[in-house]
């Protein structure tokens, strides 16, 4: 399987190879010139994407990505008439028409083509269209268009990720940045009450339908909260940006029972803009795995333990957003958005563990059902200002957000023992009940202020409190025998509060002088994590231990960019960041649920200290986009789970622990190559090493060794208006503080067919095409060795009708200029 995956990575880079030297013998020596800026900022937009279509065939001739300062260049354009399009995330699409291209004007300069951000700005549909660009750089990030994933159709927001380059998910939703855990997630900008905030249910719980876009922020700068050992990646979700009455719905059935529907109706003039969107949810998630263990270090005569998992979940979830956005004045923006989410998860879980002696002599076996019931709903309001100052790119923002939400499960557990010598003697049956309540809420605060400079360059400073209130209880019971009622368990009950604050002041300078660009950031962070855990006594009685992280830092930040001639760009980037524990991460007490692994929080956990440095190379060809990086990151007081030594019942107990440090350092490719017309491809190869120092105390030896992983998301455009896309993931050996994860592949594949009317489309699609996503796992340490496998039965196939409705209304009027300013998105300029 390596060597196969060795066999496709040569092909990606042969045929980018082959690619550019294709697009190195284009014909023509004719250019079309324009500059790219922000029509009220007047700022440059710096790899806004522009292509060139014939307007006689429709095709598209050529594609290139404006520079740092915005420019944009196209030459090598054949004699004819084109189409001009230039577009970015976030901007409406501006569109000159009848470009002509001859030997007594072989150069066009089309000026400065100004876009308007899509909020609150109207969009017109054209007869001509092109696929939007599916990735963009900023300086500090990469947008991912993610709204044209076939793959994903009818999935969550966790199988969305696993088609984004740089971002890996495990079989529980995890998420990893280049291989790294740590990572901040957000949704539209800020943390989701979504399940407690456990980011794994809170993937599960959106559909992939309800995402526009996928932020990666490898290396964020001084304006970034800090939080994140990896980065950040932010889930944008869809909202209007059509002028007009506009809707759509979409209907999906599955294998195993799954579905989903999602529908949206959205209304905007030039005074308001309105929105909303529903989505639902119900999906079936059977999976299984085992754990087989080897004790070193015996102290009876058990020997080895394998412990087999049969499992099934459903899970159901109503997911809504609604908003306006209201003008004031041509200045002033007001926006009030809310959103709602309600979920219900089950769980049953069937486990066997089979006990042997030294010579595979059976000891015990034990068999334990556990149902798990959880259920939740969470609120967010979210109240935004924007106010544009005379002076052009002045502005001042302010946000205001308020989320609140519970979560409630009721598990119970079975348990029966039987004693062997061949065969059962005696049996023994244990029966347990946890009810759990959680209630959250998240207070946000926000202001942000833009002061160009002119020639001095841009100062942008701000001030940001998060403040978030938890409180958890857990309520044990166990069944008595003798009575036939369930009694409290006051050993396994317990209490546990906190509240977690972050204030924050930030400081930005950039400056550009001529292709060198550089900015210097700084943050301030005043963090401070109460918690309270209260543990109860024989009689029921219940005594608090407070505890307190409180800590001050600077989290200062630097990009350097230099532009070289050719579409070449070159980026050093530094910054500090943090990695705060979760508040039930510092939990005390025991979670019992695995019966062989145990899982404890450290009241004692000190944030980790990271330390990120960056250097990217990025080149634009006509229909290949390149970016390189090579990164090192070092963090200091890593947060590991560490696993304690056997009891007498071969039971382990999983702690964080703040280990020494780890070096983890890397190179990552990332391109696009548009082959043919009819075929183009996303390429994403990272290769790293991690390097974890050994820690004595907690009995780890430190671990190094290299890592890599590969995605190719293939895109085929067929006769009759089918697209389809063809996607296949590696993953090699990695190590752990521990242990290793082993290696791992993946493919997917779907197809879609749009109508002739254009308004409805079918689409079809399998996840895990041979079912082979598992997780797979090796532990080992002084006292015992262990086999982990976890994985989601597959493969998981989707069909998913889809149709649009409604029609622009209300249109701007043309506002023609010879300096190229243009109309509205889909209008000529």
């Amino acid at each position: 399987m390596i060597t196969y995956f060795y066999k496709v990575l040569l092909l990606t880079l042969a045929i980018c190879t082959l690619s550019v030297k294709i697009n190195a013998q284009t014909t023509g020596d004719g250019k079309i010139t324009a500059k790219v800026i922000d029509a009220q900022s007047n700022e440059t937009i710096p790899f806004a994407t522009a292509i060139i279509i014939d307007r006689k065939t429709k095709a598209v001739v050529k594609g290139m990505q404006a520079d740092v300062n915005g420019n944009l260049l196209i030459n090598g354009l054949p004699k004819g008439v084109f189409t001009f399009k230039v577009s970015y995330v976030g901007y409406q699409t501006m569109v000159r028409d009848s470009v002509s291209v001859s030997d007594a004007q072989n150069t066009v300069n089309l000026g400065t083509v100004r876009m308007k951000p899509a909020k609150g700005t109207a969009l017109k549909e054209v007869a001509i269209t092109a696929q939007k660009s599916t990735m963009q750089l900023g300086i500090d990030k990469k947008v991912f268009s993610v709204d044209q994933s076939l793959v994903s159709e009818g999935g969550s927001a966790s199988d969305l990720l696993q088609n984004v380059p740089s971002i890996q998910t495990d079989v529980d939703g995890n998420v990893s940045l280049r291989g790294s855990t740590g990572v901040k997630v957000l949704i539209d900008g800020k943390p989701s009450l979504i399940a407690g905030g456990d980011i794994a249910q809170i993937l599960q719980s959106i559909p992939a339908s309800s995402i526009e876009s996928v932020e990666v922020i490898t290396n964020p700068s001084a304006k970034y909260d800090a939080e994140g050992q990896s980065g950040i990646i932010n889930i944008v979700l869809k909202r209007n940006k059509k002028l007009g009455l506009n809707g759509n719905i979409g209907l999906t059935a599955g294998n195993r029972d799954n579905y989903n529907g999602n529908t949206s109706l959205s209304f905007q003039n030039n005074k308001i803009n309105l929105y909303g969107n529903y989505g639902y949810r119900y999906g079936n998630r059977p999976g299984g795995g085992f754990n087989n263990i080897t004790y070193k270090k015996p102290q009876t005569d058990l020997v080895y333990a394998d412990q087999t998992t049969e499992s099934a979940g459903l899970d159901k979830s109503h997911n809504a957003k609604a908003g306006i956005d209201y003008y004031l004045t041509s200045k002033d923006i007001l926006s009030l958005s809310g959103g709602f989410n309600s979920r219900n998860q089950k769980e049953s879980d069937l486990t066997m563990i089979y006990k042997y002696g030294s010579q595979r002599n059976p000891l015990e076996f034990s068999t334990r059902n556990n149902s798990n019931d959880g259920s939740g709903n969470s609120y967010d309001l979210n109240f935004d200002y924007s106010h544009k100052f005379k002076t052009q790119g002045e502005e001042l923002t302010f946000n205001f957000g308020y989320s609140t939400g519970d979560n409630d499960r009721f598990q119970e557990f079975n348990t029966a023992v039987y004693s062997r010598a061949g065969i059962p003697v005696s049996e023994q049956v244990e029966l347990l009940r946890n009810i759990n309540n959680g209630e959250n809420s998240n207070y946000n605060i926000q202001a942000d202020y833009t002061l160009p400079l002119g020639k001095l360059g841009k100062i942008e400073t701000g001030y940001r409190s998060q403040i978030r209130y938890s409180d958890n209880s857990t309520q044990a019971l166990k069944f008595n025998n003798n009575t036939g009622v369930y009694d409290a368990d006051y050993a396994l009950s317990n209490l546990f509060d906190s509240k977690d604050q972050v204030h924050a002041l930030y400081l930005n300078y950039q400056n550009q002088y001529k292709n060198f660009g550089y900015q210097i950031g700084l943050r301030g962070e005043d963090a401070l994590l109460n918690t309270s855990s209260g543990g109860f006594n024989n009689a029921g009685n219940i005594t608090f231990t407070p505890g307190k992280i409180e800590y001050q830092r600077l989290y200062p930040s630097v990009y350097l960019t230099q532009k070289f001639k050719g579409e070449q760009q070159l980026q050093l980037n530094y910054s500090r960041r943090v990695n705060r524990p979760r508040p039930w991460d510092t939990n005390p007490f025991t979670d019992y649920s695995n019966i062989m692994n145990w899982r404890r929080g450290n009241p004692n956990l000190l944030p980790e200290d990271v330390h990120s440095f960056e250097l990217s190379y990025s080149k634009f060809w006509p229909k290949v986009t390149l970016i390189s990086s090579a990164y090192m990151r070092r963090t200091n007081d890593l947060i590991q789970r560490v696993r304690s030594a056997p009891n007498s019942d071969g039971v382990t107990i999983t702690t964080p622990y703040n280990l020494t440090r780890d070096i983890s350092s890397g190179f990552e490719f990332i391109s696009k190559v548009d082959v043919l017309k009819a075929w183009n491809f996303t390429a994403n190869v990272n290769v790293y090493h991690s390097d974890i120092a050994a820690a004595p105390a907690y009995d780890i030896e430190g671990n190094s060794g290299f890592s890599w992983n590969t995605n190719v998301t293939n895109n085929f455009i067929l006769p009759y208006s089918i697209t389809l896309q063809v996607k296949g993931e590696y993953e090699s050996d990695e190590v752990m503080a521990q242990g290793k994860r082993n290696a791992n592949w993946v493919a997917d594949a779907g197809a879609k067919y749009d109508f002739p009317n254009k308004k409805a489309s079918l689409s079809f699609n399998v996840r895990d095409v041979f079912n082979t996503r598992k997780w797979n796992m090796e532990f080992e340490d002084s006292n015992t060795k262990s086999e982990f496998q976890r994985r989601r039965y597959g493969p998981v196939g989707n069909l998913t009708f889809s149709y649009r409705f409604g029609k622009t209304t209300f249109m701007k009027k043309s506002k023609k200029s010879d300096q190229g300013e243009g109309r509205s998105d889909e209008e000529s300029f």
